[in-house]
């Protein structure tokens, strides 16, 4: 798809020509700006400021070495990454990844996409993100403490409760959190809520490990019933099978639908009966153990070893992998077998080949950036619950959440009729989210 706008068109060729290796970044950066066409030809005085040349590039990227010593006593190094890329209306706010995938387009493009979606939220969170290429699969416990203590020795250095808030992503989890924040506290000889994510013994919040896969399902029933449907007796799929993915499933359960696959990296399952939630809980947060071995206690079930889930026939699809993880073929074969309403709980798991495919046929599609926006929403509630040193009940955080993921939905489609492209909620989301940090620049002036 080409550029209408010239000025866009240059601004992304600026972009192409400085980063020309980061693809992930780049890829993010053409939807964005492709979706806000329409914003920037009514809203001349965005473009005289200046604030799509400004929003694109980050405020400031820290790259740092990570030396630690595993159990054999030898010295690792990894490369640590921090990005604050946009503080207009609030902190720097997005995960910390722990994957060997990880790079500085990948981190740019998190932190990016997470602009627009803190911003769809509500709360006050401006967009960051940050990781290594530290791979936390098969290393012992002191050997993920020693390495989470010399990640935070250095990015202690540039985060805090009112600069830049962290969170958990892929392979930071309690357990991670639990070692960084410790080692936080240590250097600043304080307490504050500096990382979200946290345990509930020191100030973490209820609901936080299901809110990202709560929210997917929260918001998709929204898109659901805004067009006089529901999940009720509908057949879901999802792929991936961490943290997201299991809460999804679980709350698509419980609003009435059958969870009938799932998969991790090394290939699916597919449990005609409905997957058995509390066998996957136990797989993958107790024994930490591959998804082959479903098959094991649920004989019934199917185990294929590769790409292939989204060959399964659905009314509901929920990527919750990766990035790119689902091409142009594989929404042709969704929307060959039934598959009407497709909600991203991963970010930015579709190409934008299979995105334009599934639109065009009519599938009902929730971007990321609104759909899976959850995680950081309930990561902002802890952050309110630690500043007034309070929290609150599981069904008040839940309630809470609910209520923003139907914002988001609102917001993204009012958005989308405003600048004609009715029900599409890719450029609905982007513009919705764009609008307001784009106006918060414009009030803090050039020198921001």
């Amino acid at each position: 798809m080409a550029f209408k706008n010239s000025a866009l068109a240059d601004i992304y060729a600026r972009v192409e020509k400085r980063d020309p290796d980061q693809k992930e970044f780049l890829q993010a950066v053409r939807e964005v700006l492709e979706s806000i066409e329409p914003v920037i030809e009514k809203r001349p005085e965005f473009a005289k400021a200046g604030i799509v040349d400004r929003i694109v590039e980050p405020e400031r990227m820290i790259v740092f070495r990570v030396s630690w010593v595993d159990d054999n006593g030898k010295v690792q190094v990894n490369r640590g990454f921090r990005v604050q890329f946009n503080s207009a209306i609030g902190p720097y706010k997005g995960g910390l990844r722990l994957h060997p995938s990880v790079n500085l387009s990948v981190i740019k493009f998190l932190g990016f996409e997470q602009i627009f979606k803190n911003s769809l939220t509500g709360l006050p969170m401006g967009g960051g993100k940050g990781g290594s290429d530290f791979d936390p699969k098969g290393k012992s416990d002191g050997e993920i403490m020693r390495f989470c203590q010399s990640f935070m020795t250095e990015l202690s250095k540039h985060i805090g409760s009112c600069t830049d808030v962290p969170a958990g992503d892929i392979g930071v989890g309690g357990r991670e959190i639990g070692f960084m924040f410790g080692q936080y506290k240590r250097l600043r000889n304080e307490f504050t809520g500096v990382l979200t994510g946290k345990g509930l013994t020191y100030g973490g919040s209820l609901i936080r490990t299901e809110a990202t896969g709560y929210g997917l399902c929260y918001f998709t029933d929204e898109m659901l019933r805004a067009n006089g449907k529901s999940f009720k007796d509908q057949t879901v799929v999802i792929s991936g099978s961490g943290n997201v993915a299991i809460y999804a499933a679980q709350k698509a359960t419980q609003l009435g639908g059958k969870v009938v696959a799932m998969s991790d990296s090394a290939g699916y399952i597919y449990d005609k009966n409905g997957i058995n939630l509390d066998v996957i809980k136990d797989l993958k947060e107790v024994k930490r153990a591959r998804l082959s071995e479903y098959v094991k206690s649920v004989p019934s079930a199917e185990y294929h070893e590769g790409k292939g889930v989204w060959s399964i026939p659905c009314h509901i699809a929920l990527p919750c992998a990766t990035q790119n993880e689902l091409d142009e073929n594989d929404a042709k074969m969704l929307v060959k077998n039934g598959c009407y309403a497709v909600a991203e709980g991963a970010n930015m798991p579709s190409t934008p080949e299979a995105c334009e495919y599934m639109i065009q046929n009519g599938v009902l599609f929730g971007p990321a950036k609104a759909a899976n926006a959850g995680g950081v929403a309930t990561s902002g509630l802890e952050m309110s619950q630690n500043s007034i040193r309070l929290s609150w009940t599981a069904e008040e955080v839940d309630e809470k959440l609910k209520g923003i993921m139907t914002n988001i939905y609102n917001s993204a489609y009012n958005a989308s009729v405003e600048y004609g492209c009715p029900g599409n909620l890719i450029v609905g989301a982007n513009i919705a989210g764009f609008t307001k940090v784009a106006e918060a620049m414009l009030a803090q002036g050039v020198a921001y």
